[in-house]
């Protein structure tokens, strides 16, 4: 079982520049940029935040930051999403079953977070300090199947071959094969729409791993474990923190993957937590 194909790419916008080689030559060149506008999410009618998106799969990006948020617990709880176009960009306006709307209305964040952010609106060191839940007893991944997602990954991006500026986050099976994959200007972004697109499918993200072409950040790996991914896989290096975290829960963290190398940060296969043991045969 695969996920639901993305969205259709907007039509791209094209702008003109000039080239400066190192030669001394240059060069007129046309690209197409990388669409970012601002996304507004809102749930039971009350603003929650503002982050800067590329307007596809928009279902997906709030399902994934709901879930990610804690807003809400599982995809059932989600009982609509309306994505609307506004002149200024867009507004998501999701319904949530059972959601405290005081306990909302503390939470809402009334600021636009960059596409690059950092803590999006954490506001007490507290906060980042709070225990994951631990991640299941799982196998390694094998490295042969990193590399063949990796060569699978090139041809899957379509907003990052157009655009070369685009995030990718990957489901991936055992084998390394790509079941689903969500692009996004922001790599949070794109990490919430693979969640969110997982989550509205029925598909677990800890029966394979993830990919991201994301630099390993905490938030990337805080993602990851709640939405229960058992090991995650990044292109570039992880922050020292994003070990932490990731060794406290008992994620599998693979980072610096390349087509002929990848390291792993932390083994979470040898990690048997009290509430993840394997079941009895």
């Amino acid at each position: 079982m695969t996920l639901p194909p993305p969205e259709m790419l907007p039509a791209l916008p094209d702008g003109g520049g000039l080239v400066f080689r190192a030669d001394g030559g240059s060069a007129a060149a046309t690209r197409s940029w990388v669409p970012e506008v601002p996304v507004a999410l809102e749930f039971n009618g009350l603003s929650y935040a503002v982050m800067m998106a590329s307007p596809t799969d928009l279902a997906d990006f709030a399902s994934g930051f709901a879930l990610s948020e804690g807003i809400a617990t599982s995809a059932d709880q989600i009982t609509a999403i309306t994505p609307v176009e506004v002149e200024q960009g867009w507004i998501i306006r999701t319904q949530v079953a059972g959601l405290d709307a005081a306990r909302l209305s503390e939470r809402v964040r009334a600021r636009v977070a960059e596409s690059s952010c950092g803590l999006c609106g954490i506001d007490n060191l507290a906060a980042i300090a709070r225990p994951l839940p631990p991640v299941r007893f799982h196998s390694r991944v094998e490295p042969a199947a990193i590399f063949a997602a990796l060569r699978a990954l090139r041809g899957s991006q379509a907003l990052g071959q157009a655009t070369g500026a685009a995030h990718a986050a990957a489901l991936c099976d055992g084998s390394g094969a790509i079941l689903g994959l969500r692009e996004d200007v922001g790599r949070h972004n794109a990490m919430d729409k693979l969640i969110g697109a997982a989550a509205r499918a029925g598909l677990a993200l800890g029966e394979g791993f993830v990919l991201s072409t994301a630099r390993c950040s905490y938030e990337i790996v805080e993602k990851a474990v709640k939405a229960g991914a058992t090991s995650l896989v990044t292109i570039s290096l992880p922050t020292s923190m994003a070990v932490a975290r990731a060794a406290v829960a008992g994620l599998s963290l693979w980072v610096l993957a390349r087509d002929d190398s990848v390291t792993l940060a932390h083994d979470g296969a040898l990690c048997v937590h009290p509430r993840a043991l394997p079941p009895h045969p």
